[in-house]
Parts: C-alpha cells; structure tokens; sequence
C-alpha cells in the first residue's frame, strides 16, 4: 500500500524566513541607534539600549527556551517565537508616533524574547525537516545564508530610510521596515499553525510522568565541570559582543559625520555582514581541512591588524555636530572653538554677498555687504576677532572637522579607509561561532544538548560589551572606544592557544 509522503515545503520556507528574520531584527536594533541618538537626544551608550535590551532578553530566555522546546515540542515554540516577534516589532512601530524612547526600548527586549526562541528552534528543526543527514544539513547550510542576508539588508535598508542626514531622523523613519517585519511573522505564523511539524524530539509521556514523579537520577557532573567549556562559553559571550560591537558603533559614528551620511555608512555596514556570508560559505569549503583551533586563532590575529589599522586611518572630528556655524567649516582659514558666539556661531546671513565671499571672515574686516543685523552683530562679536588669529588647526581645538582621515574612490564614491576595515573584519567574525562552538563541545558527549542552552544564554554578550564600548566611546571617542573590541578578540586567540585544552577527561560523557 502506497503511503503518503508528508509535504513540509513551506515549512522549510518559513524557517528561511525565519532564519532571515533572525538577523534583520537583531541588526536592525543595532541600527536604530543612530535614530534615537538623533531623535531624542541619546548619548552613544544610550542609542544602544534597544541592542542591549534585545539581548538581555536571550539571558533571561536561554534556559527556559530550552525547556519549552524539549516539553512543547517545535511546532509550540515556534508559533510562541513568531508572535512574540510580531508584538515585539509592533511596539517598536508604536514608539514612532508615541515619540517614546521607552516604549522603543521595551519593544526591543520583547523582540529579544522571539529571537532567542527562534534561535533555539530553527536549526533544529530544519535538520528534522530534512530528514537528517546530509540533506538537513544542507538545508542548515541554505538557512545560514538566509540568516546572512537578512543581515546585510537590515543596516542597508534603514540607512536608506533615514535619507543622507541623521538630524531629522525619526523611529517614524523606520515604519516601513518595521512594517515588513510584521507581515513576515503573521505568515509565518499561519503557515506553522497550518503545517504538520514533525516532533521527534518533545518529552514523551513516559518522560513527563518521571518528571513529575520527580524520579528522574540527578547526574554529579554537568557542562560546567569541564573547564574547556566553562571558557568557551566565556568566548562566546566575547565574541557576540564581537560581532555585534564592531558595525554597530562604526553605523553610529560614522552616520553622524555629514560627509558620509547614514545611507553611506549603511551600506557599508551592510557589506560587513555581506562579507560574514562569504566569509561563512568559505569557512564551509575549507572546514574539513583546517581545525577549529588554527581558524579561530589566525581570524582572531587578522581582526586585531584589521582593527588597528582602523583606529590608525579613521576620521578624527574636533567637535562632533556641535560645530559652529556652516559657513565657518566651509572657510579657507580655520576657525576656533570658542568661535561660538551666538551673533557669529548661529547666524542665518542670507544675503548674496556674504554667500559668494571667498573668506567668511567675522571680524571688522567682515567682507559682505555690511547691512544684515547677522553682519553688524558679527563685526561686534570679540571672540570672532580671536578666532581670527588662529591660522593652523593643530593650535586649537577646531569647529570644523577637516580631519577626514584616509579615503579611497570607489564607483564615485568617496568612503572612508576605516569602513573598509570595518567591513573586512566580517570576514574574521563570521567563523569565530562555529570554531568556539566546536572547540568548546569537544568531548562533551551527553552534555552537548544542555551546553547549547549555556552558550545561547551568554549570546547577551551581544547587548552588553557594545553598551560598554560605547559607554567609554562617550569619554573617549569612538574610534578608541575599539580597544575594547581588541581586548575581547585577544582573549579569544587565548582560547584558541591554550583554553581550549579539555582537561576533565575523566568525566564520563557517554
């Protein structure tokens, strides 16, 4: 007798998707701070609450995720992901006309709430969907790179949103993104509710009943006695700070100098997370050849070189945007900080003749027509006259920045050196997962399935080193605030050199 074969096409289909909602989302949070920077006035550490919240969530989720799982089974938690994410993203929607910093952050750790689900259901379950083997690898494989795609798009698209100026940005900019967002998880979650998902792993009777009897035999030793594992999850907690911490802080600074603009800077934060889908597929063609140990510890060295030359090439503006007046920054002679007076440092001159002088020159010998109230005052104002004496940059802090750091032509374009750096570092930061996962699980045996929701509870890691990076980046910039970054990358070539040693082999794993 013929038996029918179970469709589970759009299931695949949806858990793409979801894989590609994974990473749009989580991006997209990271993104948003340039928005709330200029929207509600946020210091750099604040514009990444909504990141910081966003991965909170997944420290307060990991381990109950991991339950949910095993006892509800991945049809249950799938559909719980999906619409937690679809009332996460709507919140941050509602922030836009509710013009609330709060209500945006909130959205945000409720988003962090389905993205942590996700996370615990979509690799599994493909594998399941696929029958095991190969081909639920390979379907793994594809989910990967829609995880890759959705963030290259997420930095791209709300770069392009916010238009080539950061000071008028809005959380309304975003609506549209957040709207496709939304759709995304009601089809996804229609589709799951409609689909026979198979459950090859959810507690069985038997199992529960032992539960709830509490005749389940406690075992002595768990992933936290091996030593290996204990620094690798650490790892991992560095690392997603990594990941995260790099694109995130360079779309804040770099959105915020005029010359490069948001729309700029989000492509090329977007071509970072491009080159961690490359960098990704390459990892794969080479894996079976090369150890964990060897790619963690040569990617690890490169991100550090990469980093540091960042730090060597970058911008360097004087004064972020409380620069005076335009016309100052676009002067041949360079102009003072305390050239900041309010007759010279807000005026709104618009006569002909002060628009077309060659020198803006706000002292007596002011060189315009001389009968605008913004001139007269202009020629009163003392600190203009001092400012006039300042000739080289180097003597004084300037108000305008004339420190672009290194730039290359590309298609017409001028960007900085240092994005370049910035979107090579995606090729390091997209093996470090899967080295750290492997060199950390190594010799785990039964213990692999409960280390797994270890490791996706320090993936908060993400949330809280970009939040301090960007807490020092308030005292002390944002390109030195990545020293920070190459301290977690330093501990991770110590991983890779000696932590990674398993020395607890003595425990019995089988």
């Amino acid at each position: 007798m013929a038996t029918n074969k179970q469709n589970y096409t759009p299931a695949i289909v949806v858990m793409f998707a979801l894989f590609f909602m994974i990473a749009f989302v989580t991006n997209f949070a990271g993104s948003m701070g340039v928005i709330v920077s200029a929207q509600f006035g946020a210091s750099k550490a604040l514009s990444q609450l909504g990141t910081l919240a966003n991965f909170i969530a997944y420290l307060c989720m990991g381990i109950p995720a991991g339950i949910i799982l095993k006892r509800k089974g991945y049809k249950f938690t799938a559909l719980l992901a999906v619409i937690i994410g679809f009332i996460g993203v709507g919140i941050q929607w509602i922030a836009g006309p509710a013009q609330s910093f709060l209500v945006y952050v909130v959205g945000a750790f409720v988003a962090g709430f389905s993205m942590c689900l996700l996370n615990i259901v979509v690799n599994p379950l493909l594998n399941t969907l696929g029958g095991g083997g190969n081909k639920g690898n390979q379907l793994i494989q594809w989910g990967g790179s829609c995880n890759s795609v959705g963030g290259t798009i997420a930095p791209i698209l709300l770069g392009y949103l916010i238009g080539g100026s950061t000071q008028t940005a809005t959380v309304k900019d975003a609506a549209p993104a957040m709207v496709i967002a939304m759709a995304i998880f009601a089809v996804a979650a229609l589709i799951i509710a409609l689909t026979n998902i198979p459950e090859p792993h959810m507690e069985t009777p038997e199992e529960k009943a032992a539960r709830k009897a509490g005749k389940i035999e406690k075992d002595p030793h768990g992933p936290l006695s091996f030593r290996h594992f204990v620094l690798g999850a650490i790892a991992i907690f560095f690392y997603v700070g990594i990941e995260v911490g790099i694109p995130n802080t360079a779309n804040l600074y770099f959105s915020g100098l005029e010359w490069v603009g948001p729309a700029l800077t989000g492509t090329m934060i977007g071509a970072y997370w491009f080159c961690m889908m490359i960098g990704r597929l390459g990892g794969g063609i080479i894996g079976g050849k090369v150890s964990s140990k060897a790619m963690l510890t040569t990617v690890s060295i490169v991100a550090i070189v990469f980093l540091i030359c960042f730090m060597c090439v970058a911008p360097r503006p004087a004064v972020e945007p409380d620069c005076c007046c335009e016309k100052c920054c676009e002067a041949t002679e360079a102009v003072c900080e305390n050239h900041c007076c309010e007759a010279a440092g807000e005026q709104t001159c618009d006569c002909e003749e002060c628009k077309e002088a060659e020198e803006h020159k706000c002292s007596g010998n002011h060189e315009c027509c001389g009968e605008c109230e913004e001139c007269e005052a202009a020629q009163e104002c003392e600190e203009c006259a001092a400012a006039q004496e300042c000739k080289e940059c180097e003597e004084c802090e300037c108000c305008c920045d004339k420190g672009n750091g290194i730039v290359v032509n590309i298609f017409g374009k001028t960007i900085p050196l240092a994005l370049i750096f910035i979107m090579l570092c995606g090729l390091c930061t997209s093996v470090m997962w899967g080295a750290i996962f492997n060199l950390a699980a190594e010799g785990l045996g039964k213990y692999t399935a409960p280390a797994s929701g270890i490791f996706m509870t320090l993936v908060c890691g993400g949330g809280i080193i970009p939040f301090v990076q960007n807490v020092i980046a308030d005292k002390v910039g944002s390109v030195q605030s990545y020293w920070v970054i190459v301290v977690c990358l330093c501990y991770l070539l110590f991983y890779a050199l000696v932590g990674s040693k398993n020395v607890n082999k003595d425990i019995k794993v089988d």
